[in-house]
């Protein structure tokens, strides 16, 4: 592995994002060509790390693709496409052995791979790394990718732009992307870095609200650049929120796992003290589906006003409670919750973006040399809610998928024409960070209220008369002063806003994860919702 502290400049492929679709691409690609990896701050610092649960596979004997599909369409409520579905399904067992290769140290039973069962599956499937299993991916990515010569990997690098055919020295109206603008953190100042093709690997835009179990850089860039750059997006309204997360102002997105009311857990108003899912689902109560007891939540924060509910598992045994849920006793114990004892607070929180940059199964965008992988994609594999445990796997099928067909076609690939240099002359230091970090608040906050999980016409119309008025000043702010990583990624968070609010605002129905009072049935037809820069 190479590393340059200040190289801006011109490679085979460019790999933008270090996560598990970036790093995939990377490493397959890197058997021929020369591959630079740009990453927003430190390497690790993505979604993948994060990821607790694992990933999915057939790989037991009872267990079929045809199964897999099924739970995955079920669980996308229809609006999966179904070729992707089967495209990425069939290809899981052989993306499994390929980590194994790369010394993933999979839990075993035996001789064979330790298979649990999540949420939404018929079967056991899910191969894991006890409950970090993405931070073991990301490892075995990283190790590979720094001991490859091909592979120059450039952490803190956060992209503004893609360089088209507008900013090549000759001018052309062409969509083509030759690569990225992006600010080097450390120097303050903007490189281009030049490429025959360009992947796509930024993950999802979790930080536009509140609540979120997503990273502090999930800003949704990659998708807001590829909009600029002319790319279709699809599906934006469908946001998974996890129901159960911590709710601390010092903590910001630790998850209270779904075994807790596994286990007996129950959802209390704290203010009147009642077990409230009695009146929501009456028979499943805490164990009714995640967007059910997410809804009930939500209903019960706003019916009264309240920043939280309960969730209180202290009437079981305290043996119990701590032989079950080792890390998270540990964890709340250090902020002075005993959870043996008391109840927890709780909100839910955005989880997981399931639309994105409107992809094929080459990992195609509509512009010309761009690829893109990950959760910034809509593939059609998700649709309108995303299995448990098939984001990871997404990732590696198309970072290989992406990286095959650019493998294949390379003789068509044409090298980069000189592009303009970043202009920098008009701009002055910023005045006041404080006004980021206000709009920045300010977004995140209508998003949640007026974008959550229970939705209006009349919230949505609310949330995109502020994205307007936001606009203008964040426009006007990014243009006159020089950028910084907080600037890009307010501009973005609020492109992202747009985006959301814009598609949900098209869907005159209830599906998945799209849940609207205005249009409570659902249309016998699953049709995307597909938005054209």
């Amino acid at each position: 592995m190479e590393t340059q502290a200040n190289a801006a400049g011109t490679f085979d492929i460019l790999v933008i994002g270090s996560g598990a679709a970036g790093l995939t691409a990377a490493l397959a690609l890197a058997e021929k060509y020369k591959v630079a990896v740009l990453a927003k701050g430190g390497l690790t610092g993505g979604s993948t790390a994060w990821a607790q649960g694992g990933i999915a596979a057939v790989l037991d004997q009872g267990d079929t693709f045809e199964e897999h599909e099924r739970d995955t369409m079920i669980a996308g409520a229809g609006l999966n496409r179904r070729e992707t579905v089967n495209f990425v399904i069939e290809r899981a067992p052989h993306a499994i052995g390929r980590l194994i290769d790369l010394g993933v140290p999979f839990n075993m039973d035996g001789n064979e791979l330790h298979l649990t069962r999540e949420g939404g599956h018929s079967h056991r499937r899910i191969v894991h790394v006890n409950d970090a299993t993405g931070w073991a991916v990301q490892q075995a990515l990283l190790r590979a990718a720094e001991a490859n010569p091909n592979i120059t990997l450039l952490p803190g690098r956060s992209c503004i732009d893609f360089i088209t055919g507008k900013h090549e020295m000759r001018y052309s109206a062409s969509g083509r992307v030759w690569g990225v603008y992006a600010l080097n953190e450390e120097s303050g100042h903007v490189e281009a870095f030049t490429a025959r093709a360009t992947v796509l690997a930024t993950g999802g835009a979790g930080r536009v609200y509140q609540f979120s179990t997503a990273p502090r850089g999930a800003t949704g860039d990659g998708i807001s650049m590829a909009w600029r750059a002319g790319a279709r997006v699809s599906n934006m309204e469908m946001m998974q929120f996890h129901p159960t997360c911590l709710y601390n102002l010092e903590v910001k997105n630790f998850l209270i796992t779904e075994a807790v009311r596994g286990e007996g857990g129950r959802l209390i108003n704290p203010r009147t003290g009642k077990r409230f899912m009695t009146f929501y689902d009456p028979e499943r109560l805490e164990l009714a589906p995640r967007d059910v007891v997410a809804r009930a939540i939500d209903s019960e924060i706003k019916r009264f006003g309240l920043d939280y509910v309960h969730l209180d598992i202290s009437h079981q045994p305290p043996e119990f409670v701590r032989e079950h849920f080792p890390t998270i006793y540990e964890k709340l114990l250090t902020l002075g919750i005993d959870m043996t004892r008391e109840p927890i607070p709780v909100v839910p929180a955005q989880h997981y973006t399931c639309g994105g940059v409107l992809i094929d199964l080459d990992g195609r965008t509509d512009l010309p040399g761009l690829y893109a992988a990950g959760e910034c994609t809509e593939s059609g594999l998700h649709g309108a809610n995303r299995l448990a445990s098939n984001s990871l796997l997404e990732c590696f099928v198309f970072g290989d998928a992406a990286a095959a067909h650019i493998l294949a076609n390379w003789d068509s690939f044409e090298a980069p024409p000189p592009v303009r240099a970043w202009d920098e002359s008009r701009v002055s230091e910023p005045d006041e960070e404080v006004i980021i970090k206000q709009n920045w608040t300010e977004i995140r906050r209508f998003m949640w209220n007026y974008v959550g999980i229970v939705r209006t016409t009349k919230r949505l119309e609310r949330a995109m008369h502020r994205i307007q008025l936001l606009n203008t000043e964040v426009d006007e702010y990014y243009r006159h002063f020089r950028v910084s990583t907080d600037l890009i990624e307010l501009r973005n968070l609020l492109q992202s806003a747009e985006l959301i609010v814009q598609s949900a605002l098209k869907r005159h129905e209830s599906r998945g994860l799209h849940y609207t009072l205005d249009y409570p049935q659902t249309d016998d037809v699953p049709v995307d919702t597909i938005l054209v820069p």
